[in-house]
């Protein structure tokens, strides 16, 4: 065949699909078809009542056998749903695959302008020019096969992010589970009942929580917030900021001597403010790790370095006031990003805020 720049001359055939009435219902198939085939390059332009069925993959199956079409546009869905459809087609009639451009008239187009069928026609007819003045370009790719990382970091560990870290441990993956509070457990630890069973919350969580230490495939970063992620799929590499909780984790053994005697009383986040908690504290009775971490901000030995009652108090004497932040980097082949969900702003116009007695769902939980 005659070569273009190196390359063959693109043949390229285009495909609109009526999808019922998802598309036809709309737009003017009949002049898009036309408009397609005056664009330079295209050598076949047809519809089809369903472009994804048996007898439409076929028709675009015969024209690459018999036409030499040898470059496809699918005027259709999303390509979501149907690119791993049409380059099977292609793969069928000894086409690569990757030769295939997709138009997407129907949820940009035809479901969106569904009241204005000829602005939506012109956007279509505008989209199909785009995919044809890609397709032109396409060239032949090849799967590469590429040596991956068998590791995963798994960012926020509530409970969805505690059973993806378990689960990709049982499955022999080394696994890196990074919180950017004191414990993990997240929202679902703040809950009294789960939905839509009104099964114990912590009665599931917690035996789950207790796991995690115990198992040798997973490294527990808490207290630490990812700062960068770098890198291909199959191997990232990740900076991590562990924040300093001033105690030394492998010293302490959780006896919450510190939380007893500290003076200072803070309003406690995880209760939604419901509560009071100490500047050294433990985040909730089955946090973990049970280690406390010391809140500088709160903290009287940062303000004025006169009080040391938790130091002088621990048993262990496992605080160390001069831990400073560190920086760990880990390489991953995947990263699962499970950080989970915000509650809704404070809504004053129903009385938050300005009332004791509006509450919002969280700390309704907390009250129960």
């Amino acid at each position: 065949m005659e070569n273009r720049g190196g390359r063959a001359i693109p043949s390229i055939g285009v495909y609109i699909c009526h999808c019922g009435t998802n598309i036809a219902g709309v737009l003017d198939v009949k002049a898009l078809r036309e408009h397609a085939s005056r664009l330079r390059d295209v050598s076949v332009a047809r519809d089809h009542a369903y472009m994804c069925s048996e007898a439409g993959q076929e028709l675009i199956k015969r024209d690459v056998e018999r036409r030499g079409v040898n470059r496809v546009v699918i005027a259709a869905c999303s390509p979501t749903m149907h690119e791993h459809t049409f380059r099977s087609v292609l793969e069928r009639a000894g086409l690569n695959p990757y030769l295939l451009e997709m138009a997407n008239v129907r949820e940009q187009c035809s479901w969106v302008h569904s009241e204005k069928p000829s602005e939506a026609t012109e956007k279509a007819g505008k989209l199909i020019a785009m995919g044809v003045a890609r397709a032109r370009l396409l060239e032949s790719l090849q799967p590469l096969k590429t040596p991956v990382t068998k590791s995963v970091m798994v960012i926020g560990a509530g409970i969805t992010g505690i059973t993806a870290a378990l689960n990709l441990a049982n499955m022999g993956y080394e696994v890196y589970l990074v919180e950017k509070e004191a414990s993990i457990g997240g929202k679902m630890a703040q809950l009294d009942k789960t939905f839509p069973t009104l099964d114990c919350s912590p009665c599931i969580l917690t035996p789950l929580m207790a796991e995690v230490p115990s198992n040798k495939l997973i490294r527990l970063l808490t207290y630490s917030e990812v700062e960068g992620v770098e890198g291909v799929a199959g191997s990232f590499t990740a900076k991590v900021k562990v924040k300093p909780r001033y105690i030394k984790s492998e010293k302490c053994i959780g006896c919450g001597v510190c939380s007893k005697v500290c003076p200072v009383e803070v309003p406690n986040a995880f209760d939604e403010g419901l509560s009071s908690r100490k500047a050294a504290y433990i985040s909730f009775p089955q946090a973990v790790p049970r280690i406390p971490v010391v809140d500088s901000l709160n903290c009287l030995h940062f303000k004025n370095h006169q009080c040391n009652i938790c130091f002088d108090k621990c048993p262990t004497n496992s605080f160390d006031f001069d831990q400073k932040e560190a920086e760990v980097e880990v390489n991953v082949g995947a990263v699962i990003v499970a950080t989970g969900f915000d509650q809704y702003r404070n809504l004053e116009e129903y009385g938050l805020s300005r009332s004791r007695n509006v509450v919002t769902g969280l700390q309704l939980e907390r009250l129960v």
